[in-house]
């Protein structure tokens, strides 16, 4: 692999895009950074009693590694527009491993909440890379590199509880975050070298960068249009995996490794990126888009049935299905939104991660009061309705005139 790494580092304008290999190791890397934002997600019954958190202000341990995910998308993603990309994604790896280390060595509440905002504040260096990645790629095969490396990013936040779960079991709550600062280090030695350089043209400055955001927002319709399809997307993703451990516990009773076990199932719709990818190279995206729509209802409406009669087996098809449609719609929207000029790249995909991360947030900030209050039943029917509403926004998009 050093060999294509060194290659593609050559030559980042070569007609045929980076290498396999270097695509890879984009995709890898996408996906063990994002990872960090959820290996306590799973834990929290471990960690809190550990570090002397209360039961009522538990939901800390993940908000805290949220919200400075979020001030992440609006501070540092911007700056691939102004810094040297390598650097930069460098920079981010080094915050990372520092807030994970803190983490496994934290010993109380308040350093544990700011180890995990930092921890989630460098861990958007996986932002900065998606859209390195569609730089480095030529136009026509844009979509199918954007989709290689969503597909390993989506991996990553898929495979990241059941990962925890495993490795919490058999070694504590601690180890996956020594695991994965050992990973983070290896990861920034190989993209040290792998990684070509990449410097924006020169003139704006940071607080021009930051300011500039809202012109683009204002002024380009097809990045609004797809990053309200994304929050919506993602709120029902979030729903729908922020509540079925809960069902599956309570009225299945799954212990927290059968819990693990049904998340690898829904690990699989992560093939779906690199597909979308090929669809939207070939000028399919308006269709493809319609058909994820579909799926997310039909996947609710079938989650609902197979809840109901308990059908774990089919539960776990409308899981996969259901995060295909949402991954196939996310790289959609890249493959869209990247097209735009490459000197606001890095803006362009904070604004569209921002969006999408915050409204989409809400479907995990309700889905256990929702769950705890109607159960499954009243999941499935806001999932449903979170579908319709998506559905009425994309038949809008047929009669204008902006392409989305």
């Amino acid at each position: 692999m050093d060999h294509a790494l060194r290659s593609a580092n050559a030559d980042q304008s070569a007609p045929h895009g980076p290498s396999n290999a270097l695509t890879i190791a984009f995709a890898i890397a996408c996906g063990a950074m994002v990872a960090n934002l959820y290996y306590a997600q799973p834990m929290i019954g471990l960690i809190a009693p550990d570090i002397g958190m209360s039961t009522a202000a538990a939901g800390l341990i993940v908000t805290l590694t949220q919200l400075g995910y979020g001030a992440g998308l609006l501070l540092i993603v911007p700056m691939a527009d102004l810094f040297e990309n390598r650097k930069l994604v460098l920079v981010t790896l080094a915050g990372t491993i520092a807030g994970l280390i803190a983490i496994a060595l934290s010993t109380g509440e308040e350093s544990f909440l700011i180890a995990s905002f930092i921890t989630g504040f460098f861990a958007v260096g996986a932002q900065v890379l998606v859209p390195f990645a569609a730089h480095l790629a030529p136009e026509q095969t844009r979509g199918r590199m954007i989709g290689n490396v969503m597909g390993g990013l989506l991996a990553g936040i898929m495979l990241a509880r059941p990962l925890a779960s495993i490795t919490a079991a058999h070694f504590g709550w601690r180890a996956i975050f020594w695991l994965s600062a050992v990973v983070m280090a290896a990861l920034g030695l190989l993209l040290a070298r792998a990684l070509p350089r990449r410097k924006p043209q020169p003139g704006a400055h940071y607080g021009q960068i930051l300011l500039s955001m809202l012109r683009l927002l204002a002024t380009t319709p097809v990045l609004r249009r797809r990053a309200a399809y994304q929050a919506l997307m993602f709120a029902a993703f979030n729903l729908f995996w922020t509540a079925v451990p809960l069902m599956l516990m309570r009225d299945f009773g799954y212990s927290q490794k059968g819990v693990a076990l049904f998340a690898l199932a829904g690990a699989g719709g992560a093939l779906a990126a690199p597909f979308a990818g090929r669809l939207a190279d070939r000028g399919l995206t308006r269709i493809a888009t319609g058909v994820a729509i579909l799926v997310v209802i039909l996947s609710f409406l079938a989650a609902g049935w197979a809840g109901a009669a308990g059908l774990v087996v089919v539960l776990a098809l409308c899981a996969i299905t259901l995060d295909a449609a949402v991954q196939t719609n996310q790289v959609l929207g890249q493959r869209l939104v990247y097209a735009l000029p490459g000197e606001v790249r890095g803006r362009i995909n904070a604004i569209y991660m921002t969006i999408m991360f915050l409204l989409g947030s809400c479907g995990s900030a309700v889905a256990a009061a929702v769950f705890q209050h109607g159960g499954w039943r009243l999941t499935v029917l806001i999932g449903v309705g979170t579908g319709l509403m998506l559905l009425a926004l994309f038949v809008t998009e047929l009669t204008s005139r902006h392409h989305g």
